[in-house]
């Protein structure tokens, strides 16, 4: 504070006694001034070509971001859309492979049935094999009739011929 009166005493001993402005009056010479450092240099204004590549570039950055965000989220959706895809064509597979097995086994059921089981053939061979059998089994069968219808007559034959002689009985 002293630097700064010793400097406003040194200015009015060298200024020469005229008359005196009202700016260099005693009184506006003796205040004390605060020191308030180097003065800032003055900001230039930003130029309207660098402020609109600036906002061009900041509205650009979000919409992109934004847009990935989206086709992030559209990307998760349609991958979780084609495994469950995936997942229903590996059940409805799995589901066919079953209907497949049991297919199988059915023919195969139907194979051994088919080769047990008597074919047309087969059944008119046996057939004219049991008529064969019927017929001889008749021919013997009429003989057999024959033989004891012959025995009946000559049982009864005999039967009159000692009903005829008292006492013989047979």
């Amino acid at each position: 504070m002293s630097s700064l009166r010793t400097v406003t005493a040194r200015a009015l001993r060298a200024t020469p006694a005229r008359s005196r402005p009202f700016s260099t009056s005693r009184t506006c010479r003796e205040v004390v001034v605060a020191d308030v450092g180097v003065p800032t240099p003055q900001k230039k204004p930003v130029g309207a070509v660098r402020g609109g590549i600036v906002g061009f570039l900041a509205g650009f950055s979000l919409a992109a971001s934004v847009a990935a965000y989206n086709l992030l989220d559209q990307y998760n959706t349609a991958s979780a859309a084609l495994q469950a895809s995936v997942d229903e064509l590996k059940q409805s597979t799995e589901q066919i492979s079953t209907h497949i097995r049991r297919i199988e086994a059915v023919e195969k059921d139907q194979k051994a049935l088919a080769d047990k089981t008597a074919r047309k053939e087969d059944l008119s061979k046996l057939r004219s094999e049991v008529k064969q059998l019927y017929d001889g089994l008749h021919g013997e069968f009429v003989d057999m009739r024959s033989h004891v219808w012959g025995m009946q007559q000559d049982i009864h034959a005999l039967s009159k011929k000692d009903s005829t002689t008292p006492g013989v009985r047979i």
